[in-house]
């Protein structure tokens, strides 16, 4: 194990970072969609359900995992035993991360290309989502763009993970994280205050159970799980930096309170917004680029609302790429005793050039396909209908069957002493969810992500 291994500065940092992490394209971008083709609140309700008994318990476990060992996902399942298949695990959290972070990077690319876009007042005249439609597939479709879009952004990510634990992701959690509550607030009002968002808002809070059916449920219970970062190895290994004073079950909550808050505020800002501008809720993943730019065209200061909204989706996409990068760069400092400057710079390259494929999925490899799959759909599938569920179902089993009822009962005690003495209930309905309810979900899930259910 390193010596001298770095620590978050503060508790606070530590929550703020790991809530930067899950709070990524997933809350802005993806919530909102699929929130609109299920039925908006019937969809949320079902989905805070879904956090409750999915999210929270596997989060909490998959952080012990990393405090206790203060290891990296490799590290910490060989500190824990010596089952060679759990070792394997970890690897897969760190192959995860790489993966992720490849296809990751262009879509956070393509939002600081709509930041720059919208100061040069190329989304200033749209009169539909389908005007903004052509032009997303003019510049998605351009190799240059995108990839020049793609390398800014990576460059920014390395950039901050090179600079420490301390001086890199946590401070830059204590400034972007703040930004990004200040402009989804200012985004919020904004379209509370446009006439004809009461409709948005009702939309959110009345539910219509006739839009939940089975389907619904298993794409709510996907993104409860996915939303978090759970499986990829991210919150274990910022958990690892984590101090044994501070309690893992709280700061859990707080990740889980936050990241869900985000989402839902999201939520509140982008459809009070299409409901005055009389769009259609249910546009699925051309919301973000295709919809909103019409929405923001039509609206008085639009472009500065366009822009704020940009910037609030690049914030929230490079405060997760940079735990993915953390993973990876962890596990050649921990395990392999790299300096963090060479990690960075190596394996943060060769995951910059295995996403150069994935860029060009939507220009000059767009005809390269697999099973109907570009690059880019190919990796992403790998990686978030395989690996993600995959490496949850295996915390949850871990924690809960293999990692002993005692030792993992004195781990997660450790700085949270007054809320077992509090609740004493919580240990018993923490396992029974972490042993019985969350594998047979997650295993939906990943049956659901393979399509063979």
């Amino acid at each position: 194990m390193t010596q001298n291994r770095e620590k978050w500065g503060s508790k606070f940092g530590f929550i703020l970072a790991a809530a930067g992490s899950a709070v990524g394209l997933g809350n802005i971008w993806k919530f909102p969609y699929i929130a609109g083709e299920n039925g908006g609140a019937a969809f949320i309700f079902v989905y805070l359900i879904c956090i409750g008994i999915i999210g929270f318990p596997v989060l909490i476990a998959e952080v012990l995992i990393g405090r206790t060992t203060q290891r990296n996902p490799v590290g910490a399942f060989a500190a824990l035993t010596p089952s060679k298949m759990w070792l394997s695990v970890g690897f897969l959290g760190v192959l995860a991360g790489f993966m992720i972070l490849s296809f990751y990077s262009v879509i956070g690319g393509w939002t600081i290309g709509y930041v720059i876009e919208t100061l040069r007042g190329s989304l200033s005249n749209f009169h539909s989502p389908e005007e903004a439609g052509v032009l997303f597939g003019v510049l998605s479709g351009s190799a240059t763009w995108t990839l020049g879009y793609h390398t800014i952004f990576f460059a920014m990510t390395m950039f901050i993970v090179v600079r420490g634990v301390q001086g890199g992701i946590e401070k830059s959690s204590k400034i972007m994280m703040p930004i990004l509550l200040s402009i989804l607030v200012i985004l919020m009002i904004r379209g509370m205050t446009l006439p004809g968002a009461d409709k948005g808002l009702a939309f959110l809070l009345v539910p219509d159970w006739a839009k939940i059916n089975g389907q619904s449920i298993l794409i709510a219970l996907g993104h409860a799980f996915f939303t978090l970062s759970l499986g990829m190895g991210a919150m274990m290994t910022y958990g690892s930096y984590m101090s044994k004073k501070d309690s893992v079950i709280t700061a859990s909550a707080q990740i889980v309170f936050l990241d869900t808050l985000i989402a839902i505020m999201a939520g509140v800002a982008i459809f009070t917004a299409v409901f005055a501008s009389g769009l259609d809720p249910a546009a699925g993943p051309g919301l973000i680029f295709q919809t909103l730019p019409a929405v923001f065209a039509g609206m008085t200061g639009g472009v500065y609302f366009s822009f704020l909204f940009f910037l609030l989706l690049a914030i929230a996409a490079l405060t997760s790429a940079i735990s993915l990068l953390e993973v990876v760069v962890a596990y050649f400092v921990d395990e392999k005793g790299w300096n963090r400057k060479g990690a960075v710079m190596i394996f943060g390259g060769s995951i910059y050039l295995l996403g150069i494929p994935s860029a060009l999925s939507f220009n000059l490899m767009s005809d390269v396909t697999l099973f109907g799959k570009t690059f880019f759909d190919i990796v992403d599938f790998i990686a978030s209908n395989v690996l993600l569920p995959f490496g949850g179902l295996m915390i949850a089993i871990f924690a809960g069957w293999v990692w002993s009822r005692t030792s993992v009962m004195t781990a997660v005690k450790e700085g949270a002493e007054d809320l077992f003495e509090a609740y004493p209930w919580f240990e018993g309905v923490w396992f029974l969810f972490l042993r019985f309810v969350a594998p047979v979900l997650i295993t939906l899930v990943l049956l659901n992500s393979l399509g063979i259910m």
